[in-house]
């Protein structure tokens, strides 16, 4: 257990540069706290107690911000940062080497049965506010983009940006757009098609008048 508490406090280290004690960081981080109240919380529901489960994870979220239902299965090295208005669902399978941003939700679709949240392989990482939603699976290695909204699987090595979310870097090789991934300044499918749609309009009004000029 010990090993593990430090594994977490060594994770926070290496992720985020403003962390300047070990006191600091099993004190006031919240997403440390959440991650260790949910250990509790998933070892209770295991066993079938239900309700203490529930309530161990509902007082970790009012002192945490962050909401973990205590079904969720969480591998080693879980990193939230900040963490406020995080939801992880029942269902929810998260791998080894994860981070999650403030306000990221992955969560259901519906009332459907069964497995129903999404599935985070090893080494992804979920910016700002983004939503993944329903049971898909988010590939190895993979970026969902700030304020994505992720509904269809993702595939390894991939980027994802956008409302909906669409793969624009796998592998490595940019799919639609020439702009690495910044929680600030991400790459935009709806605007890159919106400016298709004008360049064709401006190119089909130039055909016109020239037509006009020819009679």
């Amino acid at each position: 257990m010990f090993k593990r508490m430090r594994e977490d406090i060594a994770t926070i280290f290496e992720n985020d540069p403003a962390a300047r004690s070990t006191l600091e960081v099993v004190l006031t981080y919240s997403g440390l706290h959440a991650i260790w109240s949910h250990r509790i919380a998933h070892a209770l529901y295991k066993r079938k107690f239900y309700f203490i489960a529930r309530s161990v994870s509902q007082i970790s979220r009012f002192f945490t911000g962050i909401e973990i239902h205590p079904g969720a299965k969480i591998g080693r090295r879980f990193f939230i940062d900040h963490g406020m208005g995080v939801v992880i669902g029942e269902t929810c399978e998260i791998g080894n080497n994860v981070t999650l941003y403030q306000g990221v939700t992955l969560g259901g679709t519906g009332k459907e049965k069964g497995k129903r949240h999404p599935t985070l392989e090893d080494n992804v990482l979920v910016a700002t506010g983004a939503k993944v939603l329903g049971s898909i699976t988010i590939g190895e290695n993979s970026k969902i983009g700030a304020g994505s909204v992720v509904l269809k699987p993702v595939p390894p090595n991939a980027t994802v940006v956008g409302i909906p979310g669409k793969v624009v870097i796998q592998d490595g090789v940019r799919v639609n757009h020439e702009q690495k991934l910044d929680h600030q300044n991400i790459p935009d499918p709806v605007e890159d098609r919106c400016q298709q749609m004008e360049q064709k309009i401006n190119d089909l009004y130039k055909e016109l008048v020239n037509s006009k000029k020819e009679r």
